[in-house]
């Protein structure tokens, strides 16, 4: 029996603004990608009018071309959501992420 949801209850989702100055690219997409990794979730990104990508992949993050100052969405598949627990890392994983993309390059 796969989960159970409350109809109209969005996926988590994040926003965030790609700030490192040369873009999800070389370092700063490494970076994004391993703590991406890190948080065991299946997370995805994306840009308006663009498809979403694998953020667990290095080489789609740094094919999909995302700018610096692009702004792009950040979620996680319904299949990772297998209760409130999961809701709620989720939810907490995309925060710690948007936050990431948003420092890179500003210290």
């Amino acid at each position: 029996m796969g989960p159970s949801f409350k109809v109209g209850v969005p996926l988590p989702t994040q926003k965030a603004v790609v700030a490192a100055p040369v873009g999800l690219h070389a370092r700063s997409a490494a970076v994004f990608v391993r703590a991406v990794t890190d948080t065991g979730l299946p997370v995805t990104i994306s840009k308006m009018g663009a498809d979403k990508v694998d953020a667990r992949s290095l080489l789609h993050v740094m094919t999909a071309d995302f700018p610096q100052g692009c702004e792009v969405e950040l979620s996680v598949s319904e299949s990772a959501l297998d209760n409130a627990v999961g809701r709620r890392k989720a939810e907490e994983v995309l925060q710690q992420l948007r936050d990431l993309l948003e420092a890179q390059g500003t210290v």
